[in-house]
């Protein structure tokens, strides 16, 4: 047993040997950081009439008058008398104040409290803080010296470059450059004014930070959004959470919204819109990029193009959608857009399904291209290519080249049909009025008396007008050495008989509502 306690012994005294000059040198670590500690708190006196008196207490209390300086590490004090309390490492400075921290930070006002032990300052009274080109005005201001942190609670003003922006509340970060602003926050510039409930400034690269609802109004432009940022000096946005852009001829909204002012360029995220306020227009999607000069836009991604009315609204959507102004003789040009791959159009009175289209808003002509397919009322319209011509947002005139055929179903077996080399329907009041066939024109003209079928109408022409009212054609005009005959009804007919060569009913692609565009 004594054995085994000596063996113990022996290797703790080992242990002991090889901790001890580590314990040492920790001692010594800690007593050179005591001392550090020690000597960077000491407030050194530098000048001023120096009156030192007891007072009640018996505390030892410098009065100094004149030219009163004080050192504190690396900070300069001056001002016109002030008390110092040695054991405490305090002093109250009054008049003409001034705090100098390194070559760039000075602090002015005319009261200062300083707590040497904390290294921290309050200055009231016609305060003034410049850092660099960085002004700060307030009532009062406590200063974190150690670790460069100005704060304010009852209103302030900072100047910096072009900028002067106000808040209630504000902290300064100095060796960051960096303003956090409270309540009420507001940057005036002479090209915009910017509001906001919470806000970041960054002194040195001129960028705000927004962390609340803020709002960005110019001459030109008005932002919102709740989250975000905006470089100042280079006109740079980028902004989210409910985010907002107007630049008085288009309103864009998104999820995220990112604008360059100089370069004239923007991108939008996730529930684009883009609605053009001239011309009462909608774009939505996606996806979006954005040039301001000259305008022209691309917008993908579930895009839809809406042309807004009152009494009928026109809604396409197609894989992509886009917008250039086109140079013309005119001072602003003519925006033209296109629309390609999957084009669906849905409006009340007017459908359409096609590969590709272009709308040309110099003469407000709609064009379709690819297989295009075009329903008004009960009439389905078949072409190589078709036009539409708007005036004041609403038809005016259609037009559909090479192989036009037209197309109503009477029921499930009879269709009246008109085909012909080229067509021309006439609408009033967005409604078909007329249609107008030239060329090798072909046509089967079902004869109905109420609701009873007297006989079947074929012909041949050089051209065929056609009026209808109401949706149904109420009259049919032959031109040019028509051929034709007038069979009676027959019973057991073969429909394929009474319908002319290259025929089809494509009433299942029609978009019969709004959200049938998005249906391949």
């Amino acid at each position: 047993m004594a054995k085994i306690k000596q063996q113990n012994i022996s290797g703790l005294l080992k242990y002991l040997v090889l901790l001890l000059p580590a314990l040492f040198f920790i001692s010594l670590a800690a007593q050179e950081q005591q001392t550090k500690k020690t000597v960077r708190k000491k407030i050194e006196v530098l000048g001023g009439y120096d009156e030192i008196i007891k007072d009640p207490t018996g505390e030892e209390v410098h009065h100094l008058v004149g030219d009163v300086r004080f050192k504190h590490n690396e900070v300069l004090m001056f001002c016109d008398s002030a008390h110092y309390i040695p054991s405490k490492q305090q002093l109250t400075g009054f008049s003409n104040v001034h705090i100098e921290q390194g070559d760039t930070l000075d602090l002015y006002g005319e009261y200062l409290f300083y707590d040497g032990m904390n290294e921290t300052a309050f200055v009231r009274d016609s305060v003034e803080l410049i850092d660099k080109e960085t002004h700060l005005y307030t009532d009062q201001i406590h200063y974190d010296v150690l670790n460069k942190v100005a704060n304010y609670t009852t209103g302030g003003r900072i100047t910096n470059a072009d900028n002067v922006l106000t808040s209630k509340i504000g902290v300064y970060y100095v060796s960051q450059s960096l303003f956090h602003f409270k309540d009420s926050v507001k940057i005036v510039n002479p090209d915009y004014v910017m509001k906001g409930d919470t806000m970041d400034y960054n002194t040195k690269t001129e960028i705000s930070y927004f962390t609340g609802p803020t709002t960005l109004t110019g001459d030109s432009i008005y932002l919102y959004c709740e989250k975000g940022w905006y470089d100042t000096k280079n006109e740079i946005t980028s902004v989210w959470k409910n985010a907002l852009i107007d630049n008085r001829k288009q309103i864009v909204q998104g999820d995220s919204l990112f604008f360059n002012d100089m370069t004239g360029y923007g991108e939008a995220y996730r529930n684009v819109t883009i609605q053009d306020t001239v011309n009462n227009l909608a774009i939505e999607g996606d996806y979006a990029w954005y040039y301001k000069q000259p305008e022209r836009f691309l917008v993908t991604e579930k895009a839809v193009f809406i042309q807004i009315s009152d009494e009928d609204s026109l809604f396409l959507h197609a894989d992509t959608i886009s917008a250039v102004t086109v140079a013309d003789t005119s001072a602003s040009g003519y925006r033209l857009m296109r629309a390609y791959h999957k084009c669906k159009v849905f409006s009340k009175r007017l459908q359409v399904k096609c590969d590709s289209l272009s709308y040309s808003f110099r003469d407000s002509v709609i064009r379709f291209y690819t297989e295009p397919i075009l329903w008004a009322e009960e009439y389905q319209l078949l072409a190589d290519s078709m036009a539409i011509f708007t005036k004041n947002n609403q038809a005016e005139r259609l037009e559909l080249y090479n192989s036009a055929f037209v197309i109503s179903m009477i029921d499930t077996t009879r269709y009246n049909q008109i085909k012909g080399k080229s067509l021309t329907g006439y609408f009033k009041d967005n409604e078909l009025e007329k249609i107008d066939v030239t060329g090798n024109v072909e046509s089967i003209y079902f004869l109905i008396d109420g609701n009873k079928l007297t006989g079947v109408n074929q012909s041949r022409c050089a051209r065929i007008e056609a009026f209808v009212s109401d949706g149904s054609v109420t009259d049919i005009i032959n031109h040019g050495n028509p051929e034709g005959v007038i069979d009676p009804p027959k019973l057991n007919i073969n429909p394929a008989e009474v319908k002319l060569e290259g025929f089809m009913w494509y009433d299942n692609l029609r978009p019969k509502k709004k959200s049938d565009i998005f249906k391949d």
